[in-house]
């Protein structure tokens, strides 16, 4: 942990997200807007996990942040907390909504986080969860953005497969082939609380190439909803059995139920 908070207080203070100075800079804006609006979240507790400099501190009026990295504590006018998302230093129960984009992906463990996630959210307590889903091992060598010249033959090798490997029918069939399994395995024997399946990546906290090279886990969005749903947790938008078949990016959404 010591090694990521180091590179994520260095990416803070790089002026790449000097862009992101209000709420509405950011490519969830409106997502986020939507679900505070539709539950009402506007005068109600909410804990952002992963908030950064903040940007969206001024979207409810009592907001709580939390991040690894806690030099970002001074772009915050609001509640702040710094530590790992794997314990939370929070009571049962705190919050009556939680969002967090693209952290996940970056938690060593992230079974550890959701769990926390849960424990304090109230019952019936609304959770935004957003991540870069089917995160890519070569990530963390930059090989889609880096030119052949800087690799020996084996690392070629991987940047030209990377090609097909990209290839929109392919993720498709393989993603969809994937998750037919998955949706049998689970209808037919997981139906008690499940473990949250996921595959270790390595990660890059050297050199930042590319976007998602810090991430260390490769996930799934339907392990991710069958892991709340038999958890008895709704999942208010992914539902139907088309939902779950082609769902491959973009934002979950769960009602907690405990």
């Amino acid at each position: 942990m010591k090694k990521n908070k180091t590179f994520y207080d260095n990416e803070y203070t790089d002026d790449i997200y000097a862009n992101i100075k209000k709420a509405e800079d950011h490519s969830h804006f409106e997502k986020l807007q939507k679900f505070i609006d539709k539950n009402d979240l506007k005068n109600k507790k909410c804990l952002e996990i992963g908030c950064g400099r903040g940007a969206f501190q001024n979207m409810v009026e009592d907001y709580t942040g939390f991040d690894i990295s806690s030099i970002v504590k001074k772009y915050h006018r609001k509640n702040f907390f710094s530590g790992s998302a794997e314990k939370l230093p929070f009571k049962d129960n705190s919050f009556n909504a939680l969002w967090t984009i693209n952290v996940l992906e970056h938690i060593i463990d992230p079974e550890k986080a959701l769990m926390e996630m849960r424990r304090v959210l109230k019952p019936g307590g609304m959770l935004y969860l957003a991540a870069a889903w089917h995160c890519r091992s070569w990530a963390a060598d930059g090989y889609p953005v880096r030119p052949y010249k800087d690799f020996n033959i084996k690392g070629k090798t991987i940047k030209f497969s990377i090609i097909f490997r990209n290839a929109k029918i392919y993720l498709a069939l393989k993603y969809i082939i994937k998750r037919l399994f998955i949706m049998l395995r689970f209808n037919l024997f997981d139906r008690k609380k499940i473990l949250f399946r996921h595959k270790k990546i390595k990660a890059n906290f050297d050199h930042f190439w590319m976007s998602d090279s810090d991430a260390v886990n490769n996930m799934d969005q339907l392990h991710t909803i069958y892991w709340f749903v038999s958890r008895k947790d709704n999942c208010l938008n992914c539902n139907s059995f088309i939902e779950k078949l082609t769902h491959f990016q973009g934002q979950l959404i769960f009602k907690i139920n405990k």
